[in-house]
């Protein structure tokens, strides 16, 4: 006790001005305790009034915290020192008039803490960014106020390396947390907080205008058509980041720091300070979710669940007060209603592809764009699979259908109300309308090849996303085998014809000149025929395309080949019965399943199938 209140009086003496003034005694019958603290009380003056604002003495330009802090520390030992006079003295119950001189003594030194503390707060705004808070969350800050932090800045606010940045910050918090102690220790928590508040709440709504969040109301966002709300879906993304992984954040780690002599007031500063504007930023998720749904906003809705779900962990710890748990509720209720608003648009989505009517055949047997657009619209709902699984978890897939489970069910799943059976049941009501659209067709064999492009661009899309690991291996394997069987059946029935129309053996068997003119004559009746009608016919995926040219090539051409080169010099001249060369056979299939052989056919496709969609039409 002795040692400190020694070291704190070191260097001064008592002063003319002291013998004079009103407190001294010439009692001589002081005990050794209150010459102390006499000693400390004449301290505490002599630096207080040097910083008095309304000496005459004091030069508005000077800071305390500024430069050399060595000063800055001075005075707050000064502050206490006068505290624990001021106790001293009410316990000895001294003179009214060293209590009084000594109350004054303080009020003179908290307003010049609140002038410092307001100063460091509003010049160093862009060194308390809450980025650059959060950013060092992990750093060591609480002997930051001890340190012997003797930096030579001339002016704080000139432009400084991202290593100053942090030194500038860093001296700015310990700054703000020495003042706030010796404040509310002396009983000026009030202002001090009042100062902290104003400051700080200007800086959290200044950074979300910038960042583009508003209030809004319900009605306001479901009278807005989709075009408006989805840009203003993209900023909250971006802002609700910011806002949580920094702006408040780093408040919360300013706030703690700062008041970290009293939970209650860092509770009650944080909370008037972003209260209201963190409910205000996750109402309008909410405020989404119960708007005008339509399939069209199935994404972005998942994109805000999304936002909030992986969120959720440091929204729950930065919000952790209990005065801030309207907060961590609006959090949830949006959840909640995105949830919902998901559920009810993939149902949306279910009915519109069961209410689909396909009554145009797709010129040469392309993909119908209703198979591409349902399959694209899976392929992007496959990338939220962790949060469908929990948005669908509690609403088991009701099917009614004479089908057994087995037939949509996947190796994947392991119940009915997985997301895996939600996704296989929407792919076979897909497969039932490709059936259908097969039926339209009045060739057998193009009827196939439709079956063949569109099963192939569905096991395609699985096999390339997502959906694999939601249908399995072996719905892979069980489909692809009958994109194989599909694609046999169209070459039974599209080349049958050409290939029976070749002697089985030209080279043994012995024909006579009449009877392979004739055969000669009805291959090139029935080859001219398949190849008129395919001409126009389309294969859309290069590697089936190739598979199927190949398999017929080799189905006719070998036959073809011996059987011309046996019968060549017969027929020497006579082009009504020798039309083809064997290489020539090979360019005509080669031509094949571009679809060109139609001037026009693909656009006429894509036009003729465009009202048959037209409830699901979305381009991807």
């Amino acid at each position: 006790m002795r040692g400190m209140h020694l070291t704190s009086s070191k260097g001064s003496s008592p002063t003319n001005s002291y013998a004079q003034s009103p407190m001294s005694t010439s009692s001589h019958h002081r005990t050794f305790s209150t010459s102390m603290m006499e000693e400390d009380l004449l301290y505490a003056e002599e630096i207080i009034k040097r910083w008095d604002l309304d000496s005459s003495f004091y030069t508005k330009l000077d800071y305390l915290f500024s430069g050399d802090r060595r000063e800055a520390r001075q005075f707050v030992k000064s502050v206490k020192s006068l505290q624990s006079a001021m106790h001293f003295f009410v316990s000895e119950s001294a003179s009214s008039e060293k209590i009084i001189h000594a109350q004054k003594l303080m009020q003179v030194a908290m307003k010049r803490l609140e002038k410092e503390f307001y100063r460091i707060l509003s010049s160093n705004r862009d060194y308390l960014d809450s980025e650059s808070i959060s950013n060092r969350s992990s750093r060591a800050r609480s002997s930051i106020s001890e340190e012997d932090n003797a930096s030579d800045e001339d002016d704080m606010n000139s432009s400084v390396s991202d290593s100053e940045r942090v030194t500038v910050s860093d001296l700015a918090m310990g700054d703000l947390k020495s003042i706030a102690d010796c404040m509310i220790s002396s009983g000026y928590g009030k202002e001090c907080v009042k100062i902290y508040k104003i400051i700080r709440k200007s800086i959290v709504d200044e950074t979300l205008y910038n960042l583009g969040v508003e209030k809004y109301t319900f009605n306001q966002i479901n009278k807005m058509d989709w075009e408006t709300v989805e840009p203003k879906i993209k900023k909250w993304l971006h802002a609700e980041k910011v806002a949580i992984k920094s702006l408040f954040y780093g408040e919360r780690i300013l706030c703690d720091y700062v008041f970290s002599s009293s939970d209650k007031i860092r509770e009650a500063c944080f909370s008037d300070i972003c209260k209201e504007r963190a409910t205000a930023l996750f109402e309008f998720p909410e405020l989404v979710a119960k708007s005008k749904k339509s399939m069209e906003r199935m994404f972005r809705t998942l994109d805000l669940y999304n936002t909030i779900s992986d969120q959720w962990p440091e929204i729950e710890m930065i919000f952790s007060f209990e005065s801030m748990a309207i907060v961590r509720t609006q959090a949830v209720t949006s959840l909640v209603k995105l949830g919902d608003a998901v559920r009810s648009m993939l149902s949306d989505f279910e009915t519109a592809i069961q209410k689909e009517t396909l009554k145009t055949p797709i010129h040469g047997g392309g993909i119908h764009p209703l198979t591409r657009y349902v399959m694209n619209y899976l392929v992007f709902l496959s990338d939220y699979s962790i949060s469908l699984s929990d948005i669908l978890a509690d609403w088991p897939l009701q099917v009614q259908s004479p089908l057994p489970e087995s037939y949509f069910s996947s190796d994947n799943m392991d119940e009915s109300s997985s997301i895996s059976a939600r996704f296989a049941w929407l792919v076979l009501v897909l497969l039932c309308k490709i059936d259908a659209g097969a039926e339209l067709y009045k060739d057998v064999a193009q009827s196939y090849l439709f079956l063949v492009n569109n099963l192939n661009y569905v096991v395609s899309k699985v096999n390339s996303s997502n959906l694999r690991d939601l249908m399995g291996d072996n719905w892979l394997v069980k489909h692809g085998q009958k994109v194989k069987q599909y694609a046999g059946n169209y070459e039974r029935m599209a080349w049958g014809k050409v290939i029976s129309s070749l002697p089985e053996n030209p080279i043994a068997d012995s024909l006579t000149t009449e009877v392979a003119r004739n055969s000669f004559r009805r291959f090139n009746l029935e080859f001219n025929e398949a190849y008129k009608k395919q001409s126009s016919w389309v294969i859309s995926d290069t590697k089936i395309r190739d598979q199927i040219k190949i398999s017929v090539a080799k189905k006719i051409l070998p036959v073809y080949k011996m059987f011309y080169e046996r019968y060549r010099e017969v027929f020497q001249g006579a082009d009504s019965v020798v039309r083809f060369a064997p290489d020539d056979l090979g360019n005509y299939l080669s031509d094949l399943f571009h679809g060109t052989g139609a001037p026009g056919s693909i656009s006429t496709s894509s036009h003729s199938s465009s009202s048959s969609s037209s409830s699901l039409s979305r381009s991807h």
